[in-house]
């Protein structure tokens, strides 16, 4: 009479069944798709937000706010038409911090964040020697390339949004809140007004993905990840300096810059979304010019010798 217990003989597996290889997700080809798909992009941002480079890159723009909010504070009434545009206006509004602070932070600040950021995507792997180890998996070329530009572009929503909501937290916090006079003559409540205030954030957030998918390609030239980043900060800035050439008036149009500061239609009752639109149509096509440039030099490239 055997000593085995009914059933086990069925449960156990059999003696050459072919054991997973470890590291390697179960449950066949749906399953990694699975894990490579959401589970590689959670991975990615997990790597981005941990990163105390990240963390100071935030902490200095949330400084910007606040630093702008203190100045205001503890010093006498801002003459009108002096400083930054709604300077003027913060010591009615608090939430005029906020619009202030993001339109201090568009020319150089956050480009530099998101440039530092865009740049490291592909050429900071390679540079750790980390790169030939994440296409061995079952990644892919392409989807890793998607998933880097995911990161990069959480980023630029991240940081706006961050400029905005410590500038409302700090202006409300020091000075009064009540109801926005519009550049249209209109007026709108707090709760409306911190509505259009994350509409400028989001208008931001757009105007960065084209110079993202620039830092991108970029990344995918060099295997030093300084140099993707400087790069693409410096391509940021020339574009800026091209856009204040009056001689160079017919290039303004296609340069990826030209819109960073047309957020006024936002502040208009009733918002007028022809900036936004145009803005969001320049930036798609660099998006799709410099993310294909980053996929024909991506997928060409030895990264496994």
């Amino acid at each position: 009479m055997s000593s085995e217990t009914p059933g086990a003989s069925a449960a156990a597996p059999a003696a050459d069944a072919p054991a997973t290889p470890p590291g390697k997700p179960s449950g066949g080809p749906r399953a990694v798709r699975r894990t490579w798909g959401g589970g590689l992009f959670a991975s990615e941002l997990g790597v981005l937000f941990r990163r105390r480079r990240t963390w100071a890159m935030l902490g200095t723009l949330a400084a910007i706010p606040i630093l702008i909010a203190v100045a205001v504070r503890v010093s006498s009434a801002v003459p009108a038409g002096r400083g930054p545009a709604f300077l003027d206006r913060i010591t009615q509004n608090g939430l005029f911090v906020g619009v202030t602070a993001m339109l201090v932070s568009v020319p150089l600040f956050l480009p530099l964040t998101v440039g530092v950021v865009a740049g490291d995507t592909v050429a900071g792997e390679a540079g750790l020697g980390t790169l030939r180890y994440l296409l061995v998996a079952p990644a892919g070329r392409v989807r890793l390339l998607l998933v880097k530009y995911g990161g990069a572009a959480v980023f630029a929503v991240v940081a706006p949004l961050v400029v905005a909501l410590v500038g409302a937290g700090i202006g409300a916090s020091l000075f009064p809140v009540g109801p926005v006079t519009l550049l249209s003559g209109d007026a709108i409540g707090a709760g409306e007004a911190l509505l259009r205030l994350l509409l400028i954030a989001a208008y931001l957030a757009v105007s960065l993905l084209g110079l993202s998918a620039i830092g991108l390609f970029m990344s995918t030239l060099t295997d030093v990840p300084v140099g993707a980043m400087a790069s693409t900060v410096v391509l940021s800035v020339v574009s800026q300096v091209l856009d204040a050439l009056p001689q160079l008036e017919w290039l303004h149009p296609w340069l990826f810059s030209h819109y960073w500061l047309d957020f006024a239609d936002l502040l208009r009752q009733p918002v007028a979304w022809d900036s936004f639109a145009t803005n969001a149509v320049l930036q798609a096509g660099y998006v799709a010019v410099f993310g294909a440039l980053a996929y024909g030099r991506f997928v060409t490239k030895d990264v496994l010798s």
